[in-house]
């Protein structure tokens, strides 16, 4: 029988961060900055004759919830969302807030639980190297992943050292 032979060894570091990011517009500032300003110094690379960027957003998702609570503060029922964008986290968080039908049918008033908000957006950064290695922000931690030479790390590091919410 032939064995496995291992090809690479990739590896993953996660940074959890003293407070956690204030909201998603917080998430949303450092990654866009990060993919406008490409501290980093990552190249734009080919797949498939396609010109890839540096640095790309891959994924993100937010998540709210909205707890319904009676005239003593009473939690009578919850809400949970979770949403592919910003724009639609905040669209439906602020209609679910307002929505007057779903108010009388939870039978209490809604209360947007912030603390209990999630946020999660992957970058796919391209070093110089020519390795490909993702960074995923959440709302208490920045996750390197994928990464083989231990000075991806280190960059990533000094970076993040320069961005006061990911301290």
């Amino acid at each position: 029988m032939a064995d496995f032979v291992q090809k690479s060894v990739t590896k993953s570091a996660i940074r959890t961060l003293s407070a956690p990011l204030a909201d998603a517009a917080a998430v949303n500032t450092i990654v866009n900055t990060l993919i406008s300003t490409n501290p980093l110094g990552c190249t734009p690379y080919e797949v498939g004759g396609v010109t890839m960027d540096p640095v790309a957003k891959t994924r993100e998702s937010y998540g709210a919830r909205i707890a319904y609570e009676d005239n003593q503060a009473v939690t009578v029922g919850t809400i949970s969302i979770r949403a592919p964008s910003t724009a639609a986290f905040a669209t439906v968080k602020s209609e679910l807030l307002a929505d007057a039908e779903i108010t009388a049918a939870m039978g209490g008033d809604p209360v947007n639980l912030a603390d209990r908000e999630t946020y999660s957006v992957t970058v796919r950064c391209h070093d110089p190297s020519g390795e490909i290695y993702y960074l995923t922000f959440t709302r208490d931690q920045v996750r390197i992943t994928s990464y083989e030479d231990d000075s991806i790390l280190t960059l990533v590091e000094q970076w993040a050292d320069t961005v006061p919410a990911l301290a």
